[in-house]
């Protein structure tokens, strides 16, 4: 993944998914955790964004440890009581510590476009589980992306000082499980009127599966959880993010 991507998209990231239910994942992912057998409270959250996700899992009396590559995001992400932020790469991080789950939520994962890069983030989830611990992520999902096709989608938000436009404009490689998301995004001034141009294209990749369960495999992890993300329902074609709970063996 670029460095590059989220440069801009990281200004106006907490303005576009304001309406994004936190809560209500954080909730979710609180109850998987319980669900399949983690009593302990150190979790480690790959690509943890401004940090809405660490900070309420926290407040349930987690310790969280977020890795985020932005460093935008990283200064927007405020500490708090059993959270905190570092700046780092999830295909290399290592903390020479372990941790009772690990997280990567929001499509993180979808993002590793090159196998290299998917096989890393993997092998580092595993490094810093001991044996039985968790690695719970969601990602786009293969038959809901061919069935539905992604779209052109506009998407607008405001608050007192912004008012964000953005374009979301798909190009499908169905030969690489992949949907490049081009992003045109205008900002505009409350006050003065100016509007800023913004434009970022997302790589994002889809699996299927028995994809999963190899890479899975192949990491030293059983895949002990499948279903559609914050409903619980059995994935298929109606199922766009589909979450994955693995075991580490």
């Amino acid at each position: 993944m670029s460095d590059a991507i989220f440069n801009v998209y990281s200004r106006y990231y907490d303005l576009l998914y304001r309406d994004k239910d936190y809560v209500a994942e954080a909730e979710y992912i609180a109850g998987l955790l319980e669900r399949f057998g983690v009593s302990g409270k150190r979790l480690l959250e790959f690509g943890s964004g401004t940090g809405k996700h660490g900070r309420l899992l926290a407040k349930r009396g987690n310790q969280v440890t977020g890795i985020e590559r932005s460093a935008e995001m990283v200064m927007q992400a405020e500490a708090a009581p059993g959270f905190s932020c570092k700046k780092g790469d999830i295909c290399t991080v290592r903390l020479g510590q372990t941790f009772d789950a690990v997280l990567s939520l929001f499509h993180v994962v979808s993002y590793q476009t090159i196998n290299d890069a998917l096989q890393a983030v993997f092998a580092r989830a595993a490094e810093h589980l001991e044996a039985g611990g968790l690695f719970v992520f969601d990602v786009w999902y293969s038959p809901a992306v061919y069935a539905q096709r992604p779209e052109v989608r506009v998407k607008r938000m405001a608050d007192e000082a912004i008012e964000i436009t953005r374009i979301a404009e798909p190009v499908l490689h169905p030969n690489e499980n992949r949907v490049d998301v081009n992003y045109t995004i205008f900002a505009r001034n409350m006050a003065s009127g100016a509007v800023e141009t913004m434009t970022e294209t997302h790589p994002m990749r889809h699996f299927s599966l028995p994809e999963l369960d190899l890479l899975a495999q192949m990491s030293g992890f059983t895949v002990v959880g499948t279903e559609e993300f914050l409903t619980g329902k059995k994935p298929s074609e109606e199922t766009w993010g589909v979450c994955l709970v693995l075991r580490k063996r």
